[in-house]
């Protein structure tokens, strides 16, 4: 059983140190209140020597060592980084890149996703793991893999091109089909034999859009079956053990439809890291936990993310003074039931040795060590809330699909980012303490008063009709400029942009005018706004904002439509920060969107809703004393102290969380 209480741990590694450190590390684990460590995850080449031969001695005695002190494991399979045997018995398992390169081991994740062989390996290793361990008391869940994709998410390869064609047979069924939905007629690219289709290698110009659109998702459904097989061995081996992989929701990575992926997880996890050139990281934190969360359908598992500075950035910088904690607790406030770090103890070799560690080289003596002590003290007085919900009444639209499609080639413009526009929208929401939950395009709506859809460039019909019928019956929605222009094979969508949006937003786009790097035009607002502008006509809808200059002067920017019970928005620019952030909050209060809790300027307020309470998270990112209104006879949980008038006091750089009893 995973541990009461919000877990807490990280990925423990004791194969890269000799024996006589591990009773130092679990005695420094018990000190820093450790209840769930991450073992074995690149352990292969220890456990299995050579084909078919197994060690087992060294994890027995980690298990044990780990049980008989109280702390659980989260047993991975070491299918991530297969061994050098591995590879000299079978080179064509290495991965083949876009250029025809085959890759060499040396690394991790150097294996192509199709190849047999290195199925073959991974399943019998789990196998056997699964086997021998199905019923240690240590054991309270299965990681499977590391990371999937995250080195290797495309392989080029003739094995990766026969299963690419076997996977394109099952979408389509028939050439002709798929000829129809690739739009092969253009440049002469009909096939007549499916061995004539290859993965979308580089050639000398740009590529058909919907073969690369396929072969994304594709990739992404080559893994997760790889995915479920393992947790098919394991479930044979110890059904009652849960199984999870961990997800990277996180702004440098976009390779897998996690949509696809979270029903298959037993329980969601992700890792997250920081961009080191992100001065408000603390937004990155929310949009990711919030997404996360959302992909769970409630509390979730952060299972990686660093206490310090990482390895693999271009400026690698320490965490300052309070962050470590803020990091965590932010997690923890949207959703998050465990908290760990890669990695337990900072490696002294390998390619991860400046990666920051819960025990960093300079050891206990370190202001790292003190604040992972201090941290476990937090999480632990607030055991509570684990369990606990976060209710939103608003929705932003967030597919895999349209961002792989928005971000090919030959697009109107390639300043154009999926993240980017997703974040500008969000930022203003998370700003005014609104809660947010992120859907696919075709989810249950029902529950939402405002659903936002900042940048759905692709949409399928009935995903579009989804959206719509929402605002129809008497909800706001929100659709950013370039949505609807395509449907699910890439193809336009005839008659006026955009697209599937056009009747329910009661607006007709005949010509894009995209803005050049830097280049703004100013609005009748008095705002400004960038990246993107349309020549709208009004069909049904009003004007709000209009261009002011320019040769778009006097056309509409921005408009609202009546549509059936509910009202329908387009932006169909880009507004400055301010202009957005006051635009949004007008469209949520028409909507009856109240923020979760009134506060200062800087002060982040989050709800989990529990069954007898609301758990109310404050964190503090400004360098101002805060006072916030709480409900009375409230309890602060971190200090246990008893909320006096019904008002807290929030110190720069501080986490206060409080209980209000229902």
């Amino acid at each position: 059983m995973i541990p009461q209480g919000i877990a807490y741990g990280g990925d423990y590694n004791p194969e890269q140190w000799p024996e006589e450190v591990w009773a130092e590390d679990v005695r420094l684990m018990r000190e820093a209140g450790v209840t769930m460590v991450s073992v074995n995850i690149f352990a292969w080449a220890l456990l299995e020597p050579r084909e078919g031969e197994y060690d087992f001695t060294r994890l027995d005695k980690i298990l044990a060592l780990l049980h008989d002190n109280g702390i659980a494991a989260d047993l991975a399979t070491p299918t991530a980084a297969p061994p050098a045997w591995f590879f000299r018995a079978h080179p064509e398992a290495l991965p083949v890149d876009k250029d025809g390169r085959r890759l060499s081991y040396g690394s991790r994740q150097t294996f192509c996703p199709s190849s047999p062989a290195y199925r073959e390996a991974a399943l019998r290793i789990a196998r056997v793991l699964g086997e021998r361990y199905a019923d240690h008391p240590a054991v309270v869940m299965w990681h499977i893999h590391n990371e999937y994709g995250c080195h290797n998410a495309e392989c080029y390869c003739e094995v990766s091109a026969a299963s690419f064609r076997r996977w394109l047979r099952e979408r389509y069924g028939d050439l002709d089909a798929l000829n129809h939905a690739w739009g092969t007629t253009f440049w002469s690219q009909w096939y007549y034999d499916w061995d004539e289709i290859i993965p979308p290698r580089a050639t000398g110009a740009v590529p058909n859009p919907t073969h690369q659109l396929d072969w994304r998702r594709f990739c992404s459904d080559e893994l997760l079956a790889l995915y479920k097989a393992e947790r098919e061995v394991l479930r044979e081996a110890a059904p009652s053990v849960p199984a999870t992989t961990n997800f990277m929701v996180m702004f440098a990575f976009d390779a897998l439809d996690y949509w696809r992926w979270a029903p298959e997880l037993d329980i969601v996890s992700n890792d997250h890291y920081l961009r080191s050139t992100d001065p408000e990281s603390q937004i990155d934190i929310a949009l990711s936990g919030d997404l996360v969360r959302s992909l769970a359908g409630g509390p979730w598992l952060l299972m990686e993310h660093s206490t310090g500075a990482v390895n693999w950035q271009p400026v690698n910088r320490a965490k300052t003074a309070g962050e470590l904690r803020r990091n965590a607790l932010g997690h923890v406030a949207r959703g998050a039931d465990g908290i760990a770090y890669f990695q337990w103890r900072a490696a002294k070799a390998g390619a991860e040795q400046w990666h920051s560690a819960m025990l960093p080289h300079a050891g206990t003596d370190s202001q790292i060590w003190r604040d992972v002590v201090a941290l476990g003290a937090d999480l632990k007085a607030l055991a509570q809330v684990r369990g606990s919900t976060s209710p939103a009444s608003v929705a932003v639209v967030w597919d895999w699909n349209a961002r792989w499609a928005l971000e090919l080639p030959s697009q109107p413009s390639e300043s154009v980012h999926y993240l980017d526009l997703v974040r500008a929208w969000y930022e203003p929401l998370w700003r005014s303490g609104v809660a947010v939950d992120f859907v696919h395009p075709a989810a249950d709506l029902s529950r939402y008063r405002l659903v936002l859809a900042p940048a759905l460039y692709l949409v399928d019909d009935e995903s579009a009709e989804n959206l719509t019928g929402f605002a129809s019956r008497g909800g706001t929605l929100v659709v950013g400029f370039h949505s609807g222009a395509v449907d699910a094979n890439c193809h336009v969508r005839l008659g006026g942009y955009p697209g599937a949006f056009r009747e329910a937003l009661g607006v007709s786009t005949d010509e894009l005018f995209p803005l050049l790097p830097g280049e703004t035009v100013t609005l009748d607002d008095g705002g400004t706004a960038s990246l993107w502008s349309e020549r709208v006509r009004l069909a049904g809808a009003d004007a709000v904002t209009s261009y002011a200059d320019g040769p778009l002067s006097g056309v509409p920017a921005v408009t609202r439509h009546t549509y059936g019970e509910g009202v329908a928005w387009y932006l169909a620019t880009h507004p400055d920060p301010g202009t957005l952030a006051a635009l949004l909050d007008r469209v949520r209060a028409e909507a009856g969107v109240e923020p979760v809790r009134r506060t200062p300027e800087g002060v982040e307020a989050v709800l989990r809703r529990g069954e007898d309470a609301d758990y109310l998270f404050l964190i503090n990112h400004g360098e101002r004393h805060a006072e916030v209104q709480v409900a009375p006879s409230s309890t602060e949980l971190l200090s246990g102290k008893s909320v006096d008038g019904g008002r807290v006091t929030v110190t720069p750089g501080d986490v206060v969380v409080v209980r209000e009893a229902r």
